[in-house]
């Protein structure tokens, strides 16, 4: 990590926490894990995301940015996670499963897809279950760890969720419907209903249990590969959680939702650049007055866990703790909502007193108000700027870098938008005339890497680039479509895209813009 000092000599620092929310003048790369190449359909937490950190390295980078890493539902959309809390067992890496003796080679193989199609829960669950026998019957060996002992550990020390959210999940296969429409007594909660279903099927629990066990015990063998490197990562925390999750039903008395707990209005966005008819989200909306009455209790437990998983937290939809956009339930599209004040201010002095300091980043994108702005001021967090967005013919747009401030992280475009090169393809003769008159003319296919190297060259202490725009790719590698349900998230980095080739380039632009990491490793 590069630090300023006042005489403006750089200075390596390696720390395992930040100690301001002023972020050092450092650069890196959104790649979201499922994009990794893996013989398992998607990427994992195990040989391929080392090989990227080594990569990150090789091309000095500081940051690499990943999605949210919650368990999927329908869609594998990241923002609709079955858990604020618990990691995606999708992401558990058979190799490294294999390496701690804990399933066999015939094992690690059955599990490989015979398509390019995600690593599906069911292959995970059975890897798990093998190794979980393993452990449980003594067969499981290893000179360093007592494995019985170690995840025996982890449950006491996760139980404040670990408990609800292995029973939800088990008790979601048994029912197979939405937990609203569960049998009365565990939609309820009633006491003698969950104390006869744990009783009744503690094997699918525990292996719930253990699945979380190994994703957290993977994550941080990662995170600390990646922090002798000084690789740090910036996780996503969504504003909303999804009405089917763990969260809802556990704590229902913190959601607006009827008597027969269903949400009697859910979070969305107005009409705006992504949809003509906004954006319905559905997603449940909090009852702030019970999360204040509590003391913001839900809401520290959440980012603190978050906090275990990465080392920076972007807030999505920062404006959503200025005021909301709340949509009647009974709408199908976001246009009749209404925007309702809520209580960001108490909730981040909250979070600085028991987190202090704050290592959020707050998605300040939409239609943002001067409120929203002085909510994020007052307590010096970071903004977004999006270079997408600053070709209107306007030279005060604060999207275009001579208007940037230095507490800022800015990327050509996010998961959100379409690539560059797409989003290029996309524009008029005039725009892209704008464009060229802020970037020198350059060939289409260096469109992604000129506007790079602005950004780079920028007052703005954080610089963030998609993987994809690294590589020059058009539309057909989106992420995401804001408001489209099918098609996203299933882009994945091909086995030779991380050449030393293109790790030589970045690092040669790091570092003549005063960014790079001084800590250079090889590959390996």
């Amino acid at each position: 990590m590069i630090v300023r000092r006042p005489d403006g000599e750089n200075v390596s620092k390696v720390e395992s926490t930040l100690t301001s929310t002023t972020l050092p003048r450092a650069s890196g790369v959104l790649l979201h894990i499922t994009s990794l190449p893996s013989p398992y359909g998607i990427g994992n937490l195990g040989p391929a995301s080392r090989a990227f950190v080594d990569w990150l390295a090789e091309a000095r980078q500081t940051w690499w940015q990943v999605l949210p890493l919650g368990p999927v539902g329908a869609g594998n959309c990241p923002y609709q996670s079955y858990s604020s809390i618990a990691g995606d067992p999708r992401l558990i890496s058979p190799e490294d499963l294999l390496t701690d003796d804990l399933i066999t080679p015939a094992e690690a193989d059955a599990a490989k897809p015979n398509t390019a199609d995600d690593f599906s829960t069911p292959r995970i669950n059975s890897l798990l279950a093998a190794a979980l026998h393993r452990i449980q019957s003594g067969a499981a060996h290893h000179s360093k760890i007592d494995w019985s002992a170690a995840f025996k550990s982890f449950q006491n020390e996760q139980r404040h969720w670990l408990d609800d959210f292995a029973l939800f999940m088990t008790l979601k296969e048994q029912a197979g419907e939405p937990w609203h429409a569960w049998p009365a007594g565990w939609a309820r909660r009633e006491p003698a209903a969950l104390i006869a279903a744990r009783a009744e099927f503690q094997n699918s629990i525990t292996l719930h249990q253990f699945a979380q066990f190994i994703f957290f015990r993977q994550l941080e063998s990662l995170r600390a590969y990646a922090r002798e490197k000084n690789i740090k990562l910036i996780g996503d925390l969504p504003i909303y959680v999804s009405g089917e999750s763990a969260d809802v039903w556990s704590h229902p008395e913190l959601f607006q939702l009827d008597k027969s707990l269903r949400p009697t209005a859910v979070a969305g966005v107005p009409p705006d650049y992504f949809s003509a008819t906004g954006q319905r989200w559905g997603n449940p909306l909090y009852n702030w007055a019970e999360m204040r009455r509590t003391g913001f209790t839900w809401w520290i437990e959440r980012v603190r866990a978050t906090l275990r998983q990465v080392d920076v937290v972007r807030i999505d939809h920062f404006r959503g703790l200025a005021d909301y956009w709340k949509i009647p339930a009974h709408l199908p599209t976001a246009v009749g909502g209404r925007w309702v004040k809520a209580p960001g201010r108490g909730l981040l002095r909250t979070l600085r007193e028991q987190l202090s300091p704050l290592p959020l980043i707050a998605d300040d994108l939409g239609e943002i108000t001067p409120e929203v702005l002085k909510l994020r001021d007052d307590f010096n967090l970071p903004g977004m700027r999006i270079l997408q967005f600053a070709f209107d013919a306007h030279p005060g747009n604060p999207f275009l870098p001579h208007n940037y401030t230095k507490n800022c992280i800015a990327y050509p475009g996010t998961h959100d938008n379409d690539t560059t090169l797409g989003w290029w393809h996309s524009l008029d003769s005039q725009q892209m005339k704008r464009v060229h008159h802020y970037a020198g003319h350059t060939p289409d296919k260096e469109i992604p890497r000129a506007l790079i190297r602005i950004l780079w060259q920028s007052i703005a202490n954080t610089t963030i680039a998609p993987m994809q725009d690294l590589l020059s790719l058009d539309t057909q590698s989106r992420m995401n479509r804001p408001g489209i349900t099918d098609g996203n998230w299933t882009w994945r980095l091909r086995a030779g895209d991380l050449t030393t080739k293109l790790a030589h380039h970045l690092a040669d632009l790091t570092t003549a813009t005063g960014r790079a990491n001084t800590i250079s490793i090889s590959p390996g």
